[in-house]
């Protein structure tokens, strides 16, 4: 195992906190939490946050004590730090996922502050009716179920890609002040030419509609079917999905635990 913690010298809450970080995988980061306890709440992305109370118990369930420099040193060098801009919440960094063309990493944020525009290169929106009900489109492309959404045209703002897709998915019209960013995707591919560097992200948002479960219609070309679907049913249809961890962030009641390992590659 080589996972790492440094000393509680990080101030918040009124108590100090250190970091708790792997060099080689999530999946032996994860299983060293378990071990300790550590709430999923204190995952951030790429590391869990220990406050010193607990640390001990950390280092007892199998984390090696280091300095803060080495363990920024180890983290950095092993390619699994999710970046964020401050007030963000990282939720996950899923490595070798596959995304049309090939295959890439792709970070999870969480954050209520849309990214800067230009580098969006499509948006998303998770739509619900009045009972929590989620309106859900299968998507011909990536055949799957999920979210409507899909790519920026010519001078299009992220906002208003948000609810053209979502029309022309579902039919349904959605008022642009109803709806919210609440987190984004950083694409990172394994091939030139997938996505632009210069716009890896796809911007998410949320909105809940005045009505239950109001009239869907069956699509554009690329949606095979649309469909109202239980959280229960949303859950079933999507978590296999590298997108989920976000959706369970801005929708607790989706699931429980930080990542789930489906279609990622851990190293």
């Amino acid at each position: 195992m080589t996972v790492w913690i440094d000393q509680p010298s990080w101030p918040a809450h009124g108590r100090h906190f250190a970091h708790l970080v792997s060099d080689a995988s999530y999946h032996e980061l994860h299983e060293i939490a378990r071990r300790a306890g550590l709430p999923p709440r204190a995952f951030d992305g790429d590391h869990y946050d220990v406050p010193d109370e607990r640390w001990h118990e950390v280092v007892a369930a199998g984390a090696t004590p280091t300095t803060g420099p080495d363990l920024v040193r180890r983290l950095n060098a092993s390619g699994l730090r999710l970046r964020k801009r401050k007030g963000d919440r990282g939720v996950a960094r899923r490595l070798g996922v596959s995304i049309p063309g090939g295959s890439g990493d792709v970070d999870l944020i969480l954050s209520p502050e849309p990214v800067d525009a230009a580098r969006v290169m499509g948006s998303m929106l998770f739509v619900r009716d009045t009972v929590g009900s989620f309106a859900a489109v299968y998507s011909i492309r990536r055949d799957q179920w999920g979210s409507p959404g899909g790519g920026r045209e010519p001078g299009e703002a992220p906002l208003q890609t948000a609810v053209r897709e979502t029309y022309e998915e579902t039919g349904l019209l959605v008022e642009p002040h109803a709806v919210l960013a609440c987190g984004y995707e950083r694409f990172r591919p394994a091939q030139d030419g997938l996505i632009s560097a210069s716009a890896p992200y796809l911007q998410a948002y949320r909105t809940t509609l005045s009505a239950t479960a109001p009239a869907l219609t069956q699509g554009d070309s690329g949606i095979r079917e649309t469909r109202w679907m239980t959280p229960r049913e949303y859950a079933a249809a999507c978590s296999p999905h590298f997108w989920w961890p976000l959706a369970v962030a801005v929708f607790p009641e989706l699931g429980a635990g930080p990542v789930p390992q489906h279609d990622a590659q851990e190293r």
